[in-house]
């Protein structure tokens, strides 16, 4: 471990840990890729679009049932939130690499970040179609729920 001078009043505890720490920066210290701003909200706009077209072209609409709206919010943030993690999770850099980059290497990243984030989107929208709560079970809760179904609502 690099022998660090203590500042006057640090926690000696805190100033240990830091350098260790630090120490292993090397090894433990990562660096990920997070979308946020305007690129989240156009990533969560393009879930809640691709569900609700998905329910259009199945015959269902917002005045079908009454949490329509709260479903494809909420499953619109959940596919977001899966290609978020998934971006965050497949790009991490250690240190040294974080370092190296510099001239054409980004270029190269921006490449490998843009095929892993079609891949998330594609991967979400599959799941979204054939997946446990997506889909399919809207489109069953709905139809159940249709005036003049048995356990429907009557019109």
């Amino acid at each position: 471990m690099t022998e660090r001078r203590q500042r006057s009043g640090s926690d000696p505890c805190a100033t240990e840990l830091a350098s260790t720490i630090l120490d292993n920066a090397q090894r433990d210290v990562v660096f990920t890729l997070r979308i946020r701003g305007e690129s989240l909200d156009l990533l969560s706009r393009h879930f809640q679009g691709f569900i609700e077209r998905s329910l259009l072209s199945n015959g269902v609409g917002y005045g079908d049932h009454p949490l329509l709206r709260l479903f494809v919010e909420t499953h619109g943030r959940e596919l977001t939130d899966f290609v978020t993690n998934g971006m965050a999770l497949s790009h991490q850099m250690d240190l040294k690499a974080f370092e190296r980059f510099g001239g054409d290497a980004t270029h190269l990243l921006r490449a490998d970040i843009w095929d892993s984030l079609r891949g998330y989107i594609e991967s979400a929208e599959r799941h979204f179609m054939s997946g446990l709560g997506g889909l399919h079970d809207i489109l069953a809760e709905v139809e159940a729920n249709r005036p003049g179904r048995a356990g429907g609502v009557d019109g």
